[in-house]
């Protein structure tokens, strides 16, 4: 659950967050069907999750409920450095998922098996089933993307590096963020980024650069696709935008670079207004948006 400050005020609006989750949203309201992975707590939060995610017509078959741990809370802060996140995420019911609890027949029945590194930062047994999740994803054929989403307040760098590349090890689509994959690899330079990634294993990587776009890359070339212009409020949510968008577009089959020029249209709406989710366009609207960038 997300507690997201207006900017200039000190109180926070109520809202839906979690990487995951927020990309999950993003592709449904692209057209793309969605199921998802987790725990929430018998409470009110999770009570709300399980409504946001049924009305966005995501399966929640697969969301487990956990009766004595509470649902994940974090706050997001503004300032002119940019925007903060506070986690109160320990103990809370996604972090005791465990790899026994995991689903494989939904695993194997999925097109894009998405994961990130928040996932294997809030605590052991989460981390455990992620991997246990992509070593099922890998045995039935399903393709794996992974965003690495860094939180070094939920971990420390070192072994965030070690856990994060022995995933991307495993994954076809690699989605990490410019300021993520420099403390990630040591690299500056996106071009050098997107090639490491490319020789550790993907065979498509999407590098957000934010506000300047996407670098897009194959084993067969890289194209740097340009962001668009908007008045934008919060980027909380721009990045899980994109991936949703651009996962929702390649498993209906469009190719990379068209679909991350899509990605990048949702993701800067999706900075128009406060909070994760709230925001989040739908295709209608990314596609009007395309229609007429500069309206």
């Amino acid at each position: 659950m997300e507690l997201n400050q207006v900017r200039g005020v000190e109180h926070y609006l109520p809202g839906f967050g979690g990487d995951t989750s927020n990309c999950a949203v993003a592709a449904a309201r692209q057209g793309a069907r969605v199921g998802y992975v987790t725990a929430v707590g018998e409470d009110t939060f999770g009570n709300a999750f399980l409504k946001l995610w049924n009305t966005e017509g995501i399966d929640t078959s697969c969301v487990l409920r956990t009766p004595d741990a509470h649902t994940g809370l974090y706050l997001v802060s503004h300032s002119k450095a940019g925007h903060e996140f506070s986690y109160f995420r320990s103990g809370s019911a996604a972090s005791r998922l465990t790899p026994e609890a995991l689903p494989e027949n939904q695993i194997a029945a999925t097109r894009i098996f998405h994961a990130s590194g928040i996932s294997q930062a809030i605590s052991t047994s989460a981390c455990d089933a992620v991997f246990h999740a992509l070593a099922l994803a890998q045995q039935h054929r399903v393709r794996i993307s992974y965003d690495p989403n860094l939180r070094l307040k939920l971990w420390p760098l070192n072994r965030a590096r070690a856990v994060i590349h022995e995933a991307m090890r495993q994954c076809h689509i690699a989605l990490p963020g410019i300021e993520d994959a420099k403390l990630l690899t040591g690299l500056e330079q996106p071009e050098a980024i997107v090639e490491f990634y490319l020789k550790l294993g993907a065979e498509l990587v999407a590098l957000t650069l934010g506000p300047e776009g996407v670098l897009v890359a194959t084993t067969e070339q890289q194209q740097r696709i340009l962001g668009y212009a908007v008045e934008s409020v919060d980027a909380t949510g721009a990045g899980d935008t994109f991936d949703g968008a651009f996962l929702a577009e390649l498993a209906s089959g469009r190719d990379p670079f068209v679909a991350a020029r899509y990605a990048n249209a949702a993701a800067a709406l999706a900075t128009t207004g406060y909070g994760a989710v709230a925001p989040m366009p739908t295709r209608s609207q990314v596609e009007a948006f395309l229609n007429h960038p500069n309206a």
